[in-house]
């Protein structure tokens, strides 16, 4: 879906006119036509308060133009209900909600991860415990939150 359609979308399903949603993100009227229309985009800072506001993702207004992935165990971020938030409410799309949340890690090291997937994840062809481990560690390596 296209950010134009998304956005307008979300308009239509919170039952607001263009007029009411640019009051509720501080913009133009004009300006919530321009994106419908595709004609322009939200900046930045118009992006996060429209997530805010609608309790979407940045990446959800885009379209979903990326897949995202959680930075700390890998697991794919298909809706907006698996991606963490700060603190203060808002997203974190670099990481899922069972790895962090309220400003925290659930994993305080590596090992502490690979322990649990280990415990947690089939192994329907009973691969050795030590090759497993091996493979979680060396993808979870790749990962931003485990980079050395």
């Amino acid at each position: 879906m296209k950010t134009s359609e998304v956005l307008k979308q979300l308009r239509v399903t919170h039952g607001l006119t263009q007029d009411q949603m640019a009051e509720r993100v501080l913009v133009t009227r004009q300006a919530v036509s321009r994106w419908e229309t595709g004609e322009t985009q939200p900046n930045t800072e118009t992006l996060k308060i429209l997530s805010r506001e609608f309790n979407v993702s940045v990446n959800t207004l885009l379209g979903s133009p990326r897949t995202l992935v959680c930075q700390c165990c890998g697991m794919p971020l298909t809706e907006d209900g698996m991606i963490s938030r700060e603190t203060d409410g808002t997203f974190n799309e670099d990481f899922c909600t069972w790895c962090y949340a309220g400003g925290q890690f659930a994993y305080a090291t590596k090992d502490a991860l690979l322990d649990f997937l280990l415990a947690h994840t089939p192994n329907p062809e009973g691969t050795p415990e030590e090759e497993r481990r091996r493979l979680y560690d060396e993808y979870l390596s790749r990962l931003k939150h485990w980079k050395e």
